[in-house]
């Protein structure tokens, strides 16, 4: 069996008082690619930011990457852990290569005393061709797309090798070919990087890559349903999940999700 790379276990958060997760438990082992399911303000964000060593737990534990939260130094951490969010905070016009880069500083400018070397480089330039930026290299920030700015933070992640890649519904603001392509990266991790263990935010169907191995669906901060994809996104937890009859159909190795149309009255 593969080693965990997060595990949660009993875990409870409170914020101001109040109960924002309750008794959740999973592990994600090397190799596995999760989604974290559930409607908004169900606590899907408090997960990956513990995942992320972000978010310390009230009570219960939380390790990442062999180490407990609460017992070893975060940053040293937070270096072995890429992480994707669509709202990176980039203002200046920075290429993509030097966005890249920045995953090696875990910073968001460059720093100014920072030089990378020639391997760093060769690093960076392999991952954009990877990602399918090669004629975007130094195309700056601005002028990217958000499809072209969501692959370039997927390099940026992937750039300090980690073993565990958060992504923070990484499919916002896209179009739908903006969002197939981003998938289709996210879909070729597994062959590019099989020892990579993902988790991934959403709480639309549409936007779960093939991959998805895995699957932890809440609610109000509890747990409805976890364990392989197959067996959690079904109508009956999905329905429970989001307090409305859904439809999940599958096809081609994706998911959808429709509404359940109640019978129409006839007109008296």
């Amino acid at each position: 069996m593969r080693e965990p790379v997060p595990q949660l276990d009993g875990v409870v958060f409170r914020r101001e008082g109040r109960a924002i997760l309750d008794d959740i438990s999973f592990t994600v082992r090397a190799g596995e690619h999760w989604a974290l399911l559930g409607p908004n303000g169900a606590g899907k964000s408090t997960i990956l930011g513990m995942c992320g060593a972000v978010t310390h737990p009230t009570s219960g534990s939380v390790q990442v990457l062999g180490e407990r939260l609460g017992r070893v130094e975060l940053q040293a951490l937070r270096r072995r852990i890429g992480h994707v969010n669509p709202r990176h905070p980039l203002e200046s016009g920075r290429t993509v290569r030097e966005v890249v880069l920045t995953g090696l500083t875990g910073t968001i400018e460059r720093p100014m005393h920072w030089a990378p070397n020639a391997d760093e480089l060769a690093a960076a330039d392999r991952l954009i061709d990877q990602l399918g930026l090669a004629d975007r290299r130094d195309a700056r920030w601005p002028t990217l797309s958000q499809g072209e700015r969501g692959r370039t933070l997927i390099a940026r992640a992937l750039i300090s090798e980690p073993r565990l890649l958060l992504l923070d519904e990484p499919s916002t603001g896209l179009d739908v070919a903006a969002r197939e392509q981003l998938l289709e990266t996210v879909d070729d991790l597994e062959r590019t990087h099989p020892e990579l263990a993902s988790v991934l935010v959403t709480h639309h169907l549409e936007e779960l890559p093939a991959t998805t191995t895995h699957a932890l669906l809440i609610s109000h901060g509890r747990i409805v349903a976890v364990g392989g994809a197959d067996e959690v996104v079904t109508s009956e937890h999905v329905s429970a999940a989001f307090e409305h009859p859904i439809r999940v159909g599958r096809d081609d190795g994706r998911w959808s999700a429709r509404a359940v149309r109640r019978p129409r009255t006839p007109a008296a």
